[in-house]
């Protein structure tokens, strides 16, 4: 009884499989006819193509797993968010984006006058 089905699943999975390597070597055809200068053309090996049915089950359960964790985070957010506005008054909210914009802000600029300093030194108007 439990291998009472298999000849029917064997062959799904043999179509399945034939459709993921179709559709993959289309993709990496279709890439390697574009010029060298479109940015859309990406550098892919052509193996990549057969590895294609072993990554895309791994991959569709890594997005729903990633989206339900997003629903449920987002809906977690609007809760505390809700509870937030009724029992607190004060504007903690724009205070708070104040200093993440700012932190995020100070940390982007840190980063890019190092690489300024590195790999542009012409540009560099302050001493080190």
């Amino acid at each position: 009884m439990l291998f009472y089905y298999s000849k029917y699943i064997c062959n799904c999975v043999i179509v399945l499989t034939f459709i993921i390597i179709g559709c993959a070597g289309y993709a990496f055809r279709v890439n390697e006819r574009r010029k060298d200068d479109d940015p859309k053309k990406k550098r892919c090996h052509p193996a990549a193509i057969f590895l294609a049915p072993i990554t895309l089950p791994f991959l569709l359960f890594f997005w729903i797993f990633l989206f339900i964790l997003r629903s449920l985070l987002y809906g977690l957010f609007l809760i505390l968010f809700t509870i937030a506005l009724v029992a607190i008054r004060k504007p903690f909210l724009l205070i708070w984006l104040d200093r993440i914009a700012t932190w995020i802000g100070e940390k982007l600029l840190e980063a890019n006058t190092f690489l300024i300093r590195i790999f542009l030194p012409q540009w560099d108007t302050q001493p080190a």
